[in-house]
């Protein structure tokens, strides 16, 4: 494998629909309310993906110091498989962290949103937190709840206010169903490691509460988003063509609960990938449209 190949693989690209998908909505909300501005936009995308890239690098170095990436399926880890030294991949997270943070700075600057200032130190923190430091609270089943608020609400309704100064119930409840689906993509790592993690101290949601129901969880975090956007359309109702997901969503449920393990999860970790990120372009549009 090239070295460039290896560094994109360890950024997990399949991951980045989570970075997009908020900024969509939120920008899509802007657009409904009059408010867009495609500069913002863009910053806003650029900060979410620089992010989520720093997220997998660091979480690449911590599990991978920790020994806990050292039996796992998936992805191929840059630190546990001894392709890149640690240290190298420490400052590859900083430096996405470093390019977020300014990222994140001018769009305050442009918006004059300085509300959002300690929020972003705080995404920034916690983006390093899932993992690393002394007590990271992916370690201690955390890392669901923390999904939910970073890469729904915080995301989603940060775009739209940068854009538009305030925010709406509608895109709140739209928010909640972006960040449910990154909430799913984590499950789907956590179920099929969740013997692993067990064994190696790595206490997830799924550990905590036992497989079974960490598949439960996963299937509700993929049917629970259409009734959401049920909702949003009452405000906006072109919000509805999310239904258009509704079969692959079924059917990724459906997989959940089947007991599937290890490889075998792979297409569904692809499928919740892509499925999620229809779900959040088909509501951005059906927003945009309303």
């Amino acid at each position: 494998m090239s070295h460039i190949r290896l560094w994109v693989d360890g950024a997990r690209p399949r991951t980045l629909t989570t970075a997009v998908t908020p900024v969509a909505v939120g920008a899509a909300s802007a657009i409904s309310l009059h408010a867009h501005t495609p500069l913002l936009t863009f910053i806003a995308l650029a900060l979410a993906i620089a992010l989520q890239v720093g997220v997998n690098y660091a979480n690449d170095y911590s599990d991978g110091v920790r020994g806990t990436d050292a039996t796992r399926v998936g992805p191929t880890r840059l630190v546990a498989s001894g392709a890149v030294r640690p240290s190298v991949v420490r400052r590859a997270a900083f430096l996405a962290f470093g390019i977020a943070a300014t990222l994140g700075l001018t769009l305050v600057v442009l918006s004059g949103a300085w509300l959002l200032l300690p929020i972003g130190a705080l995404s920034i923190a916690a983006a390093w937190g899932y993992t690393g430091g002394p007590r990271p609270y992916g370690y201690a089943g955390w890392g669901e709840v923390m999904v939910f608020v970073f890469f729904g609400p915080v995301a989603t309704l940060g775009t739209v206010y940068v854009h538009a100064g305030f925010v709406t119930w509608w895109t709140i409840l739209a928010s909640m169903g972006v960040g449910l689906w990154a909430v799913a993509l984590l499950l789907v790592n956590n179920v099929r490691d969740a013997q692993t993690d067990a064994a190696s101290g790595k206490n997830t949601l799924v550990v905590a509460v036992g497989e079974r129901w960490g598949r439960r969880a996963l299937a509700a975090c993929v049917m629970a988003p259409l009734l959401i956007a049920t909702a949003v359309a009452f405000a906006r109702p072109w919000s509805l063509i999310t239904l258009l997901t509704l079969l692959p969503s079924v059917l990724i449920a459906i997989t959940a609960v089947s007991g599937l393990r290890g490889g075998g999860l792979r297409p569904v970790f692809t499928a919740v990938s892509a499925t999620g990120l229809a779900y959040g372009l088909l509501l951005a549009f059906g927003i945009a449209l309303g």
